[in-house]
């Protein structure tokens, strides 16, 4: 038997519902369509990846949203491919059994093992602030970290120290990153995953790349994976051609506000903001910004202390952030937020010549084209359509 027809037999899990979950975590991390192959076969031959997780100074956040992915079996699949053999809040043991149980696989996968962390760690008053079975957390991180392979700081506390972290600091709380620079931990391979909480497909398809590769994804310069922390959530906003024409929500219940218009000038963070939250969205439905709430800037580093939530961007940062647009750049943002569910991401494969564009839209006779575009807009996206033919 084929390795993927033995791993679905084996699990009880549909070769449908598999190979769909491979299509998809290959989508999400912007592999080439063959990627999905390898990635069904190298999940089918891989062998269980051991894993330890710890939770410092957290909310639990990060595990309920794992728990919560909303593509089909991924949770039940990770669960399967993964050894998961320590986590406080998922692991049936509890005590002094949960606490043998971790000592025995920190020793048994020795060299090989994951560890993922959510939480800060506290340093203030010898580590006091937080105790696990009488022992304080950068201990037990210090001597997990002895035996990992490498590390995942999953959420932004254990990225950068999140809310933990915020002035005044009283606990002394660092994130993963920072505990290994300043020699406090031992330095391992080191992965972040923030968000408040992190988006549930960004961990589990990192956590399968990991269990079919051996690896882990290309990294920015914060450590995150540029497939998913590549580009801002401004970038693919679904109101960035609101932003491009100039149209801002002044208040919360303003006819802007319901009309869809930016929310900059109520202190989105999106601009500023590396995240996938505008193109992966929470439980396959929407995100903040989608709602009618500004980015609050959850994946960068100290977001809890840049100023007020809903104070705007100065205009300094906004401006190094985004240089002007040009008419094609702006006709990209329209058609992105317009056009891109029912047509080709390239725009070039229109059958319907760009010139005719305008009066096919303005024409009322499809359903879906029911929406008004002003002059500017409509202008941009004519030039990104032709821009897209040369």
């Amino acid at each position: 038997m084929e390795p993927t027809s033995r791993l679905v037999a084996e699990r009880d899990i549909s070769r449908r519902a598999f190979l769909k979950f491979c299509a998809l975590t290959a989508s999400l991390l912007a592999l080439p369509p063959v990627a999905a192959r390898l990635l069904a076969e190298g999940l089918a031959q891989g062998k269980r990846l051991p894993v330890v997780w710890l939770s410092f100074q957290e909310c639990t956040g990060c595990t309920e949203s794992l728990t919560r992915s909303s593509a089909p079996s991924i949770e039940r699949l990770l669960f399967e491919l993964i050894s998961l053999d320590y986590h406080h809040t998922l692991q049936a043991a509890s005590g002094a059994a949960a606490e043998a149980a971790r000592e025995a696989i920190l020793k048994t996968h020795a060299g090989r093992l994951l560890v993922v962390v959510d939480g800060s760690v506290p340093t203030a008053l010898g580590g006091a602030c937080s105790t696990i079975a009488g022992e304080d957390n950068l201990s037990l991180l210090r001597r997990c970290l002895e035996a990992a392979e490498a590390v995942l700081a999953v959420g932004t506390c254990a990225g950068f120290g999140g809310l933990p972290a915020a002035a005044p600091n009283p606990t002394g709380a660092m994130g993963i990153g920072e505990l290994m620079d300043r020699g406090l931990a031992p330095r391992r391979p080191l992965v972040n995953l923030p968000g408040c909480p992190p988006i549930p497909e960004v961990m589990s398809a990192v956590l399968a790349y990991r269990v079919a590769f051996g690896t882990f994804p290309e990294l920015d310069g914060k450590g995150r994976p540029l497939a998913f922390y590549g580009e801002t959530v401004h970038d693919r906003c679904s109101r960035r051609g609101h932003y491009e024409a100039g149209r801002f929500a002044k208040t919360f219940d303003d006819e802007g506000a319901r009309a869809g218009w930016c929310l900059l000038e109520l202190g989105c963070k999106g601009p500023l903001t590396h995240n996938a939250c505008s193109t992966v969205r929470w439980n396959g439905v929407s995100n903040p910004v989608e709602s009618g709430h500004p980015c609050l800037g959850c994946s960068e580093p100290g977001f809890w202390d840049r100023s007020s939530f809903y104070r705007p961007i100065e205009p300094k940062a906004l401006a190094a952030a985004e240089p002007a647009a040009s008419s094609v750049e702006r006709g990209a943002a329209v058609y992105d937020s317009r056009c891109l569910y029912c047509h080709d991401p390239n725009p070039a494969s229109l059958k319907t010549p760009p010139d005719e564009v305008p009066g096919l839209l303005r024409s009322g006779k499809i359903r879906s084209h029911r929406f008004t575009l002003e002059d500017a807009d409509m202008q941009a996206l004519l030039d990104y359509l032709k821009d897209g033919r040369r």
